[in-house]
């Protein structure tokens, strides 16, 4: 099999039918919408509508070859956090039904993949399963667990984001479902400190941990992810700026 390079935040490998989903940030507020439905909206047996950190690990196929009738899971990786999910050995065969709730059953491999890459983590993704399949009852629980907390703000609130930085405070104003890191930077905040921050930092793909920022106070935020907790497990009250969009007003220590 033909395969090209995509390069995204970080280089990915694809081929035209075939691609494993890195772990890659979002400044779409997309799955963090309150009202954001759980489900696809074809008509079909059941869903399985899992809640799943980047990177996923999930090696995706056409369902057919050269027409756009989306997906389906191929393969897990052991690196991603789809086979850490208990649902694990039910996912590969199944069609991808929808990413943050938008339906793809009938798109090109190529858009699955641009939605599932421009999604926030986590991604709240839903598989077909057909009817009288033991994970009928399963995938009712799992889409019942994984809908997202709603929200205190509304998306496209304004909030102030207070930044605390060499013992001064700075206040700007940002907006709900925006990228923190991103919001930051176009308000002229130095998340990146001296040389090697700024000659080595990843770009936003959550990798050097460079954006991290302290978190004194927050209004609305939910907890930070898994990811986060295992790559800043010094710094309990620590976000990644790159993988955090703004859900409310907070007051954030940049050092």
């Amino acid at each position: 099999m033909r395969f090209t390079q995509q390069l995204v935040s970080l280089l990915v490998l694809a081929s035209p039918s075939t691609a494993f989903v890195p772990q890659y940030q979002s400044t779409r507020p997309a799955c963090l919408a309150a009202n954001a439905p759980n489900t696809a909206t074809t008509l079909f047996a059941s869903l399985l509508s899992l809640e799943l950190e980047k990177p996923l690990g999930i090696l995706l196929e056409e369902v057919e070859e050269g027409h756009p009738m989306g997906v389906k899971v191929e393969e897990l990786s052991d690196a991603g956090s789809a086979a850490a999910s208990e649902y694990a050995d039910q996912l590969v065969g199944l069609k991808v039904a929808s990413v943050c709730g938008e339906d793809v059953t009938a798109i090109s491999f190529d858009d699955v993949m641009d939605k599932i890459i421009d999604a926030p983590s986590p991604v709240q993704i839903a598989f077909e399963v057909e009817d009288g399949a033991d994970a009928g009852g399963e995938a009712d629980e799992a889409a019942e667990a994984a809908a997202p907390a709603e929200l205190q703000f509304a998306v496209g609130e304004t909030v102030t984001i207070t930044v605390i930085q060499d013992g001064a405070e700075t206040e700007i104003q940002g907006r709900v479902g925006d990228n923190l890191r991103k919001t930051l930077l176009d308000n002229n905040i130095e998340v990146y400190r001296g040389l090697k921050q700024k000659l080595g930092n990843c770009g936003g793909a959550g990798q050097c941990t460079f954006c991290a920022c302290d978190f004194v106070e927050s209004q609305g935020w939910l907890e930070r992810s898994d990811y986060e907790d295992g790559r800043l497990a010094k710094s309990p009250n620590a976000r990644l700026a790159c993988l955090n969009n703004i859900q409310g007003p907070a007051k954030i220590n940049m050092g």
